[in-house]
């Protein structure tokens, strides 16, 4: 059996851009997709923390250290220029893989300049039970 979990996401950048008029897609800093290991076309989760629209669609490279987060096509009107948002992607684990499997996350700036990039089992283990 497999499962779907987070594999790595990009936490609180700020959209650049909303593009409505072009093809589709979410365009996102070639080097926050390299830091999460995102691949071009793959399949991403963006979550606006601004409005709480959700969306499924896909990455594309834009200019490495550009900053550049942009919603584009259909996807537009989900966003706003200034706009935080929460990009996501996940995979399918065996059982096998899901003892080692920790996601990989970014945090950025609100100039979507990378700050830390953490495995997801490092940032729990900072957090201390409430007693």
């Amino acid at each position: 059996m497999q499962r779907t979990l987070l594999l790595g996401k990009i936490h609180n950048c700020t959209l650049t851009a909303a593009n409505l008029d072009y093809v589709g897609s979410i365009s996102i800093d070639e080097s926050l997709l390299e830091a999460v290991g995102i691949v071009p076309y793959e399949q991403v989760q963006v979550v606006n923390v601004n409005n709480g629209e959700r969306l499924v669609t896909y990455a594309i490279p834009a200019p490495a250290y550009s900053g550049a987060v942009e919603l584009n096509g259909a996807a537009a009107r989900l966003g706003a220029r200034g706009d935080r948002v929460i990009i996501m992607t996940y995979a399918q684990l065996t059982s096998e893989e899901l003892k080692t499997h920790s996601p990989i996350v970014v945090l950025v700036n609100s100039h979507n300049r990378i700050v830390e990039v953490r495995r997801y089992s490092d940032l729990l283990a900072e957090v201390s039970p409430v007693v």
